[in-house]
């Protein structure tokens, strides 16, 4: 029934969005509003035991492709347009995909930590052995891909992570953050948004962790969030032994200047997107990376050229 459809579309990116907004308000006041970080597969929770795993993908392979999204967004939104990465590659290039779905307003290092413990999970109860995992991390995402990194020594499941790609992940903070027009771009951008417009002053915790790109605890810890301070994170560098690829958008031409390319996709610059500190000690070195001009922040979840990208690295 395509009405029914909707309407789970339209609520659960309103639900999205509310907890992107008051997620950690949520959390703690344990209201039945708040997400629980889990991993899903065509919209639909997976049980993390063999059985289960077995019975949702009857053709199973050890090869996961997991994909996590970004701020007030969720799972189902990686289609746009009519195109899926995840769905795509996991065809294309024999992987088992799985969805990630978390509430985007806690701390990026809490859901750092929930990540990490749930992908050790996930690796026990695979149905076959784990032959590799490769995940690809939409803005907010490919921080929290980061922070459970940073969280994960000795954890197995690290053992298996070949690859990462990075699509708009604002690895040195959001400029619209720091000046508090984070919402307008959410608000403007993603359908059933607008009722929130009057919480974009309202800032979550994970929002707030945007401004910089705060991924382990020690760079929010004892300081106000709030505060107008400079940019005091510890510098985490990316995993010695997977390759990381990392794309940026700007919705400028290729031809246009320089200057007016810096801006990046509205909502993250281009040296942020590619890792690039002003402080050169700073800078996080990636394999590769891929600048898709003419594009938005969300154009990057369905832009045919920025999929051939992937396709490439992944293969």
């Amino acid at each position: 029934m395509p009405g029914a459809i909707k309407i789970t579309k339209e609520r659960e990116a309103a639900k999205s969005v509310l907890n992107g907004i008051v997620g950690d308000y949520l959390e703690k006041k344990d209201n039945p509003l708040k997400i629980t970080m889990h991993f899903r597969y065509q919209s639909k929770p997976l049980k993390l035991n063999s059985k289960s795993l077995s019975k949702t993908y009857p053709t199973v392979n050890g090869k996961v492709l997991l994909m996590v999204h970004g701020s007030c967004m969720n799972d189902i939104q990686w289609t746009r347009k009519d195109h899926n990465h995840g769905t795509l590659l996991a065809k294309e290039l024999d992987k088992t995909p799985v969805y990630l779905h978390y509430n985007s307003g806690l701390h990026i290092s809490s859901n750092g930590k929930k990540l990490n413990n749930l992908l050790e999970e996930l690796v026990q109860n695979w149905p076959v052995p784990i032959e590799d995992i490769t995940i690809i991390g939409h803005s907010m995402g490919g921080l929290i891909v980061r922070s459970a990194i940073h969280y994960g020594e000795n954890k197995s499941w690290k053992t298996h992570l070949k690859k990462i790609v990075f699509l708009g992940t604002p690895h040195h903070g959001s400029p619209l953050e720091r000046i508090g027009n984070y919402f307008n771009f959410i608000i403007e951008s993603i359908p059933y948004a607008k009722p929130f417009a009057q919480l974009g002053k309202v800032r979550s915790a994970g929002v707030t962790d945007l401004r910089y790109g705060n991924i382990v605890d020690e760079d929010w810890l004892g300081k106000d969030r709030f505060a107008i301070k400079g940019d005091q994170r510890q510098h985490i560098a990316l995993p010695e032994f997977t390759d990381c690829y990392s794309i940026a958008a700007v919705i400028k031409n290729e031809k246009d200047t320089p200057y007016s390319q810096m801006s990046g996709d509205r909502l993250v610059d281009i040296k942020s997107a590619l890792g690039e500190h002003k402080n050169p000690s700073k800078n996080i070195l990636f394999n590769d990376t891929y600048v898709a001009y003419e594009n938005n922040h969300l154009d990057l979840l369905n832009d045919i050229k920025i999929y051939a990208k992937l396709k490439e690295w992944l293969t």
